[in-house]
């Protein structure tokens, strides 16, 4: 891997962020990590992407070496989308990017990729395991066309209501169990003897507030708006916690341009296969600036 130059992005609230900068030879993307991860989640991805494009990673507020702000308030989408748009300000000035996100990054960065404002600066978004909530709250009423779906979605949820009550979620983070609740996620359908990445408890702590702030009033009084950004979501089929019929269809009727593809992984399938998401990536952004032709990977 290509040896980062470390950055750091103060964001308008005040919130300072760690970024890394990995150079590559070609267009600027941004990846953007879920819960609860920090930057290291992307390092295989970074290192397969790096031969031909530059790539920017950042821990998002309250993980990593990033700044952790106080109050449910603080980890509203807006803030988080802010806080990308910080730093897409920050390395690549009036330069479009291309994003790629994982998790609670997809959905934190479908809140930039929605905004108007933003349309002609992001060249491409591929989402993995991360719909936008306002799209999943319209697609949840939909419950004559698509009932085993949204059954299947409301049961891998079920660790969201936990995620609402006040203090059992920090007991149960402090007490070990959400660890052995990743690494059993992380391991699904990989060899016994698979090696999982140890997440930071103090990281998982902070990172509540992203559930708290965020599900209920999305989900509740969802207002989903359409994009022109070409999308692609990239749905592992072994996924314990997003459903892969929600992932591709939640977000059709807001994308002007949309692919979606079943790739095999787990839920951490960024971690675990990340020759095969940075192949996907790659050729997505060919396809989308007229480059399909080229060698990848």
């Amino acid at each position: 891997m290509t040896v980062a130059r470390n950055l750091t992005v103060t964001t308008p609230d005040g919130v300072t962020l760690a970024v890394q900068d990995h150079p590559g030879p070609g267009p600027t993307i941004v990846a953007v990590h879920g819960y609860p991860d920090d930057h290291h989640v992307w390092d295989g991805v970074v290192a397969e992407l790096t031969e031909r494009f530059r790539v920017v990673t950042y821990d998002v507020r309250g993980a990593g070496s990033s700044s952790t702000p106080s109050g449910r308030r603080s980890y509203r989408i807006d803030r988080l989308a802010a806080d990308l748009g910080a730093v897409i300000d920050h390395v690549a000035g009036d330069e479009p990017v291309h994003l790629l996100a994982h998790d609670w990054g997809s959905i934190q960065t479908w809140g930039l990729v929605t905004d108007p404002a933003w349309s002609s600066r992001l060249l491409s978004y591929s989402s993995i395991s991360g719909p936008d909530l306002d799209m999943v709250g319209v697609w949840l009423r939909g419950l004559r066309e698509r009932p085993r779906a949204i059954a299947r979605q409301l049961l891998d949820s079920y660790y969201v209501a936990l995620f609402q009550l006040p203090a059992v979620p920090e007991a149960v983070i402090r007490l070990g169990v959400l660890d052995r609740f990743v690494r059993h996620s992380a391991r699904h359908g990989l060899p016994k003897d698979a090696v999982v990445r140890d997440r930071s408890r103090s990281d998982a702590e902070a990172g509540l507030a992203l559930y708290r702030a965020n599900f209920l009033p999305r989900l509740a009084r969802p207002r989903p708006r359409r994009t022109t950004v070409p999308v692609q979501v990239l749905a592992p089929t072994d996924d314990l916690h997003v459903d892969s019929e929600m992932q591709r269809t939640a977000p059709a009727p807001w994308c002007e341009s949309l692919a979606t593809l079943e790739i095999p992984g787990n839920h951490w399938v960024v971690e675990h296969s990340p020759a095969l998401v940075a192949g996907h990536v790659a050729r997505f952004i060919d396809e989308m600036t007229g480059k399909a032709d080229v060698a990848l990977f």
